[in-house]
C-alpha cells in the first residue's frame, strides 16, 4: 500500500466533499437556494476514496446507495475521513510493530580501526575514514610480523595459511586447538577474508576517486575491518625458527 498517495487522494475528495456538502447544507437551510449538483470530479474522486478506505478497512467504503443524497455523502466523507487517519498513521504503527534492531556504537570498533576514521567521519570523508582505518589496519598486520614486503591480500593469504611458517614468512595463529575442524576452518575463514576484505574495500577506496556508497555501507566496511583488527590482535606469531611449533 502506497500510504503517500493514499493520503493525497483521501485528502483530495474530502476537500471537495466537504466544499459541496457545506452548499447542501446551505440548501437544506436556507429557502430558495438551490440544491447543488455533484461534479463529476466528485463522483470520480468518490469511487477511489471507497476503494482506498476499503483496502485498509474491507467494507469500510461500503456505503449503501440507497440511502438518502445527505446521508449517504455524509457516510461516505466519515469513512474517508477514517481511512484518511489510518493512511497517515500506517507508517508509524508498522515500525512500531517492527522488532526492535540492535544498534552497533562506531566508537566500539576495534581503536586500530575507529581512533583513524573518526575525525574523518565527523568530516563527513566517509571514503577518507574507511581508507585511513584500512592503512592502519594493514600497517599492525605487517608490525606484528615484521612484514613489508608484499601487499595487504598476498600478506594475509600467507599469514593465515595452514601450512608451517617458513624461512620469512611467519604465520598468525588463533588460540585453541588446531586439531579440531572448528579451528582449522576459522583459521581458513580468517585468511580469505582478511585478504578479501583489502581487496574489495582498502584497494578500492584507494583507487577510485569517489566510491559510490551509503552511510550504512561505509559503516559496515569499518565493522568489517573491526573484526579483521580484532583477529590480528588475537592471534599469535609463530616463525620457521620457533623450536617448539605445533604440527598442523
Amino acid at each position: 500500500m502506497d500510504h503517500a498517495f493514499a493520503v493525497e487522494k483521501l485528502t483530495e475528495f474530502l476537500d471537495l466533499a466537504n466544499e459541496h456538502l457545506a452548499d447542501m447544507d446551505l440548501a437544506r437551510e436556507v429557502p430558495g437556494v438551490e440544491w447543488p449538483n455533484w461534479p463529476q470530479e466528485l463522483v470520480v474522486q468518490e469511487a477511489r476514496a471507497r476503494q482506498i478506505a476499503n483496502a485498509y478497512a474491507p467494507g469500510l467504503g461500503d456505503i449503501d446507495p440507497e440511502l438518502g443524497d445527505a446521508e449517504y455523502w455524509y457516510r461516505v466523507r466519515t469513512a474517508a475521513a477514517q481511512a484518511l487517519g489510518m493512511a497517515r498513521s500506517a507508517e508509524e504503527i508498522a515500525a512500531f510493530l517492527r522488532p526492535t534492531s540492535p544498534a552497533i556504537a562506531a566508537d566500539a570498533f576495534h581503536p586500530w580501526v575507529w581512533e583513524p576514521a573518526a575525525p574523518l567521519w565527523a568530516a563527513e570523508a566517509l571514503q577518507d575514514a574507511v581508507l585511513a582505518a584500512a592503512r592502519t589496519v594493514n600497517r599492525r598486520l605487517q608490525q606484528k610480523l615484521g612484514r613489508h614486503d608484499i601487499g595487504e591480500s598476498v600478506l594475509c593469504l600467507q599469514t593465515f595459511e595452514l601450512k608451517e611458517p617458513e624461512e620469512g614468512k611467519p604465520r598468525l595463529r588463533f588460540p585453541g586447538d588446531r586439531g579440531t575442524p572448528t579451528w582449522r576452518a576459522r583459521q581458513e575463514g580468517a585468511k580469505y577474508l582478511a585478504a578479501g576484505t583489502f581487496l574489495a574495500i582498502r584497494n578500492v577506496a584507494a583507487h577510485e576517486e569517489h566510491v559510490p556508497g551509503s552511510t550504512q555501507d561505509a559503516l559496515e566496511h569499518l565493522a568489517t575491518l573491526s573484526v579483521l583488527a580484532r583477529w590480528v590482535e588475537e592471534c599469535t606469531v609463530e616463525r620457521a625458527s620457533d623450536a617448539d611449533k605445533p604440527v598442523i
